[in-house]
């Protein structure tokens, strides 16, 4: 039997979580095997970025806005839960400056491209995730700086601007020449389009890998206090994401995207930011944060897939 190119990058990417797995503990083991990615993590999330605004176009945000309550809903549950989330679990596990520092970057982030990945696989409503995720990630330019001067200001100095700066380097350039590429370049886009989430998948598992090869040491002497941490706040994010979503009276595949959007982060780019402007093991978080999270956010999608509630079409948004 013939297994087509397109079948094998739709199960590479919905297994996504797995092959995470396996290359992290690849890296904690031997290293030298993934550390040559750690030059290489900005550039590639700058990629990840450019793919995320080729499926973009000017008239998906003017659908959005034409009723824009979900998406604000969304976004302010977004930077208020998961930062807040992220503060007290710091404090409440008395964690060193540099291991805090990386977990309220995560806090911090946006939601990240893989949420949208998800929600196709929970069968969520995609094109609101797609909307949250960029909404979120443009919104990250100015609150992802501030937010982190305000939280992590406590156990480390941040500077703001420097943050601002590397922020609009690796996500919003790159998205807006994604957008770009789409408006002018439609046709090569579209034939692009079925393999992004394969390669946006693939760019993560080397960043997650490169990230644990250069803190492997770091990460096996202090990971269980780190991974605790790292696994309450996206339980708890992907918990009150659902939770908001009913309570906002949102219907059953939104309910599903939003409580993706809020549990799934940018973690690459939380580690990106530590690595440039903090210490490596700041960036431990982030790394243990992308595992998890795709092992987490694979399990649940497959769940919400193979599951549906009672009286589904019924709720509407309020």
């Amino acid at each position: 039997m013939t297994i087509s190119f397109s079948t094998l990058c739709t199960t590479f990417t919905r297994y996504m979580g797995f092959f995470i797995l396996g290359c992290s503990a690849l890296a904690l083991w031997q290293p030298w095997l993934f550390v040559w990615v750690a030059p290489w993590i900005t550039p590639l999330l700058g990629c990840i970025m450019f793919g995320m605004g080729m499926t973009l176009r000017p008239e998906d945000f003017i659908c959005v806005f034409a009723r824009p309550r979900p998406l604000f809903l969304g976004l302010a549950a977004q930077y208020l839960c998961m930062p807040l989330v992220a503060f007290a679990l710091c404090w409440l596990l008395r964690l060193p400056p540099e291991l805090a520092l990386g977990v309220i970057l995560v806090g911090t982030a946006p939601g990240g491209t893989a949420s949208n990945v998800l929600t196709f696989i929970a069968r969520g409503d995609v094109p609101y995730s797609v909307a949250l995720t960029a909404v979120a990630t443009l919104a990250s330019l100015g609150l992802m700086p501030v937010l982190t001067w305000i939280l992590a200001g406590a156990w480390v100095p941040v500077d703001m601007a420097a943050l601002f700066f590397s922020i609009l380097k690796i996500v919003i350039v790159p998205v807006a020449l994604g957008m770009a590429a789409h408006r002018y370049c439609e046709g090569l886009c579209r034939r692009a389009l079925p393999y992004l989430p394969a390669a946006s998948a693939l760019t993560i598992i080397l960043v997650v890998a490169g990230i644990m090869a250069i803190n492997a040491a770091n990460i096996l002497h202090t990971g269980v206090l780190v991974l605790a941490a790292v696994i309450c706040h996206n339980l708890i994010g992907l918990g009150l994401g659902y939770a908001l979503g009913l309570f906002w009276r949102f219907d059953l595949p939104r309910r599903r995207a939003l409580c993706l959007e809020i549990g799934t982060q940018n973690s690459g780019l939380a580690s990106a930011l530590a690595l440039a402007h903090f210490t490596p093991a700041s960036a431990i978080a982030g790394a243990l944060f992308s595992v998890w999270q795709n092992i987490s956010g694979a399990l649940l999608s497959n769940w919400f897939h193979n599951h549906q509630e009672a009286g589904q079409s019924v709720g509407q948004e309020r």
